[in-house]
């Protein structure tokens, strides 16, 4: 009874199996197409994790100046006004009312020394002059007294009252009255100029802005002996140095095979290396008359077009020399790209940022040409990455690894 059991339990593989072994012909079909996508699964894998090499540019920005300069030449910043300011007297400072950086204007005091000896001088030459005027009223009054006694004794004389010697001592004492007032009148003039030079003297003591400009060095402090020559020891010969910010030019040289290319009155551009990103309107002002034999070079000097509180005397300074005057939106820089970068896809332009290992497909939208670069009027930002080449081995999010350019 149990083997009969058992009977009933196994499989008829007759009434299971197809037809004709069906079964057994597509299997081996199953299995290599499994097999085959397993593969095609792995190469797709495989050249997703390998690398292309490319080379790679940084998105810049370009100024449209540059596809028309002629010349580029480097240069400093230098005030054409500038002084060591000082005292033409001898003495100790005793205030200073500046420090670096006070903007000034002409006759405006910056500095004292100690004076009270040259101004008690003004003092007495004031009260001199003083004495001087009022001994010269003194003196009208008795010219004018010593007149009417001449003409009371001219006429007494005439009538035969007085005698002659009466009359000559009233004519004496008249042209004495008119000598002393011309005397007092010369002493007047003679104390005024003394007065004057005590002014001066005193005057010497202030030192005063001779023009409108900046303070650029503090060269003596309170306590410190000024002297126009130096000559003592510790002596400062300057309290500060001013520089008139209007007269800033830059100095550049120009080397003499190329001093054809430059001429007075051409349009420049000036790039200050402490403002990359700034570029300045400025103009040829002079060529200095003569060369520098041990450079081969002759000094230029460019002027600024605008004024600007951050540009300072001695800064590094590039001058671009210009082909032609900039026009209306050519000074504002422009984002561009090589040329090899643009990928034409389907009437489309498009470039492969490099964002990481990652080439990432965009689309650009392309301008006019700026020399050997193209302009992009949006698709990138400046200071991205973007493919060189190989752009037909790119495909958008291939991974990639750079050789910089």
């Amino acid at each position: 009874m149990a083997q009969d059991d058992l009977n009933r339990l196994t499989i008829d593989k007759q009434r299971y199996t197809p037809a004709g072994g069906a079964g057994r012909k597509w299997r081996p079909r199953i299995i290599a197409a499994l097999v085959l996508l397993a593969l095609l699964l792995g190469l797709w894998i495989m050249a997703m994790r390998r690398s292309v090499e490319v080379e790679v540019a940084t998105v810049s920005l370009v100024y449209p100046s540059q596809t028309f300069s002629l010349l580029n030449a480097s240069g400093y910043v230098v005030a054409q006004r500038k002084a060591a300011v000082s005292s033409k007297a001898t003495g100790r400072l005793e205030w200073l009312g500046v420090e670096e950086g006070s903007v000034v204007r002409a006759g405006q005091l910056l500095a004292r020394l100690e004076n009270r000896d040259v101004a008690a001088e003004k003092g007495r030459a004031a009260a001199t002059v003083t004495a001087a005027r009022d001994n010269l009223e003194q003196a009208k009054v008795e010219q004018k007294d010593a007149a009417r006694a001449l003409s009371r004794a001219r006429e007494l004389v005439s009538q035969g009252i007085i005698a002659q010697a009466d009359y000559d001592s009233a004519e004496a004492r008249y042209q004495r009255a008119v000598a002393a007032a011309s005397a007092a009148r010369a002493n007047i003039r003679g104390a005024q100029s003394a007065l004057q030079g005590a002014e001066a003297s005193l005057d010497y003591t202030l030192i005063r802005a001779p023009f409108d400009g900046v303070v650029l060095t503090k060269n003596a402090d309170v306590g410190d002996i000024v002297s126009p020559l130096a000559a003592a020891a510790n002596a400062k010969a300057a309290v500060v140095t001013l520089a008139d910010m209007g007269s800033l030019q830059v100095e550049a040289d120009v080397s003499e095979a190329n001093l054809g290319k430059v001429k007075v009155g051409q349009p420049c551009e000036i790039l200050l290396d402490a403002f990359p990103e700034i570029r300045f309107r400025g103009v040829l002002h002079t060529i200095v008359p003569t060369a520098d034999r041990s450079k081969g070079s002759v000094m230029v000097k460019v002027r600024f077009l605008d004024q600007d509180k951050r540009i300072l005397p001695e800064m590094s300074a590039k001058v671009a020399f210009l082909e032609r005057e900039l026009k209306e939106g050519e000074g504002k820089p422009r984002i561009a790209i090589p040329p090899a970068a643009v990928l034409r896809r389907d009437g489309k332009d498009y470039v492969f940022k490099v964002v990481k290992d990652r080439a990432q497909l965009a689309p650009v939208a392309l301008g006019a040409k700026l020399g050997d670069l193209v302009e992009v009027a949006s698709g990138v930002k400046a200071g991205e990455r973007i493919a060189i080449r190989p752009l037909d081995k790119l495909r958008d999010g291939s991974r990639v690894k750079t050789a910089e350019k």
